[in-house]
């Protein structure tokens, strides 16, 4: 596992600049690598809370980079953010291996997580994990949870679960394995996502988690922003990033706000009540 700090530019937000019609990005300026976890802790501010990014299918290092700062500035999140980046090969048609390679990393983030719980220099520490990435976290917390039983939930914020591509069954089996932890748990699900209907078809048929009934993962216990409504593109697999109602309602979901249906943005169908986590922040990892 490779630990390293990246440094990333924002887009320059002036009147005539780029960004200003929709042309500007982030851009990664450098990377310094560290010895170990603890040497990027030490540098956060004592009792800052965290945002981990766990990316999906078909990803980058690099593009998963821009992307956990992508969300981290379209949540508004006040504390640091890190990165979980897993080896995807990043080919559209290497799914089969993408998903045998975020299996494999999940003892690293389990790792990971642990040592960020231990850690005396972070708060709450939120997860936003997207598409195969949920699938990988889940095992991770299942890990965890076995490891320290309840208290792996006192430090962990918000679970945020966006398109998860998880065959349904597995997942609900595996929310019965995690305790408190799944009370945590936002579902992040578009009816029209068509990168979960293609996976659907490769996985036999079997329904994603991020295309189930909203009613189904209610049974579970567990809180859904069903964002069918909000899908307007070809794909509709990143409407976490690129939808500004799902944004907010990841930002509620962080922040804790005590019913995140009773502030819904418009188009946004939203199920359960939060309890209120404190903050957010943290550096970059590579498992590669």
């Amino acid at each position: 596992m490779t630990v390293a700090r990246a440094t990333l530019t924002p887009p320059d937000d002036g009147r005539f600049s780029l960004s200003s019609i929709g042309l500007a990005d982030w851009s990664i300026a450098s990377i310094e690598s560290a010895p170990q976890v603890g040497d990027l802790l030490g540098q956060a501010t004592s009792g800052r809370n965290l945002l981990v990014y766990v990316h999906g299918f078909n990803q980058t290092f690099e593009t998963a980079a821009l992307d956990a700062a992508r969300l981290s500035d379209g949540i508004k999140f006040a504390g640091e953010t890190m990165m979980f980046s897993w080896p995807s090969r990043a080919k559209l048609l290497d799914y089969g291996y993408d998903r045998e390679s975020a299996m494999w990393s999940r003892d690293a983030l389990d790792q990971v997580l642990e040592g960020l719980l231990a850690s005396p220099t972070i708060g709450r520490i939120n997860i936003v994990a997207h598409s195969i990435g949920t699938m990988l976290t889940m095992e991770a917390l299942r890990q965890l949870y076995a490891k320290l039983g309840d208290t792996a939930a006192d430090r962990i914020g918000a679970l945020v679960f966006a398109a998860p591509d998880i065959d349904m069954d597995v997942f609900a089996a595996s929310v019965g394995r995690i305790g408190p932890l799944a009370a945590k748990i936002v579902v992040i699900t578009a009816s029209n996502d068509r990168a979960l209907a293609v996976s659907r078809w490769v996985n036999g048929s079997t329904t994603r988690v991020g295309t189930a009934e909203k009613a189904q993962l209610e049974k579970l216990g567990l809180r859904v922003i069903d964002a069918s409504e909000q899908g307007w593109g070809i794909v509709n697999h990143d409407l976490f990033l690129s939808n500004a109602g799902v944004r907010q309602a990841i930002r509620d979901a962080v922040g804790g706000y005590p019913r995140i249906g009773a502030s819904a943005p418009a188009g946004i169908q939203m199920g359960g009540s939060l309890a209120a986590p404190e903050g957010a922040q943290a550096p970059r990892f590579d498992s590669n």
